[in-house]
């Protein structure tokens, strides 16, 4: 063992946590191409590395994805221009990398792992249903008593992880997700630039009310405010702004 190892310095094995980003889709309400967002990857990223965590990034199906156009800073809309931690990771090639080529889920041990990290964008909606795989790996991270996270619509995935009693893993516990508020807003904005018909909306379905038929006590802090929310080894997080949030409450729970 060298010098340079790190494991001489610091004899605690390094947190580990493996974030999971959605494959690209093709929305069933819009026709758009949906991917991930960027901040919820590089938010949670960004915090875990500054805790010394090592972190990992998977796809249900793994390979290249993409995000959604207006996660990217540089997109033409401007929406995410002030969003600097994705800039930076965008612009770093061994970084980009891990998104160019993400491993998948079926290579994910839930052993080597202290928490699941489930990011969100408009893809999870559309692609989390028939990701079996995910739905299995959360659960068996939830069980083990590891930290199980999700964020926005990465959310998706409690609507179909259960665990070995066949009871779903949000059923009575607190959780949050993107709100139907924000939902409106969304179906508001592309009304008026007339993208869709107002018959129309740009989910398939709702996670704040999915969540709570299935029996969550579902909470929320305010449209577009960052927020997140504990409930033992459980942590969501409500949307794009609450990222750094969700983070946070993964690290007070493992530690550093």
């Amino acid at each position: 063992m060298s010098l340079q190892d790190p494991n001489v310095l610091n004899p605690q094995r390094r947190k580990r946590v493996a974030i999971v980003i959605a494959n690209p889709a093709v929305s069933t309400t819009t026709g758009w191409p949906v991917g991930f967002w960027w901040s919820e990857l590089t938010h949670p990223f960004h915090a875990f590395a500054e805790a010394g965590y090592e972190v990992a990034v998977f796809s249900p199906a793994g390979g290249p994805c993409a995000a959604d156009g207006m996660s990217d800073p540089n997109d033409a809309s401007g929406y995410s221009r002030t969003d600097l931690i994705s800039q930076g990771f965008i612009h770093t090639p061994e970084l980009k990398a891990l998104v160019d080529d993400t491993r998948p889920l079926a290579d994910l041990e839930v052993a080597a792992f202290d928490a699941i990290v489930v990011a969100g964008g408009q893809a999870p909606m559309f692609g989390f249903e028939g990701a079996t795989e995910l739905h299995a790996r959360f659960a068996a991270f939830f069980e083990a008593g590891k930290v199980a996270a999700a964020l926005c619509h990465g959310c998706a995935v409690l609507a179909f992880a259960k665990d070995s009693r066949g009871e779903f893993i949000a059923k009575g516990r607190t959780v949050t997700g993107f709100a139907n508020v924000e939902e409106d807003f969304a179906d508001d904005a592309v009304w008026r630039l007339g993208l869709l018909p107002r018959d129309r909306h740009v989910m398939p379905w709702r996670i704040e009310d999915r969540l709570k038929a299935l029996g969550a006590n579902y909470v929320q802090g305010g449209r577009w405010r960052s927020f997140a929310v504990r409930d033992g080894n459980l942590v969501t997080g409500q949307q794009n702004f609450s990222g750094g949030e969700t983070a946070r409450l993964v690290i007070e729970a493992l530690g550093r």
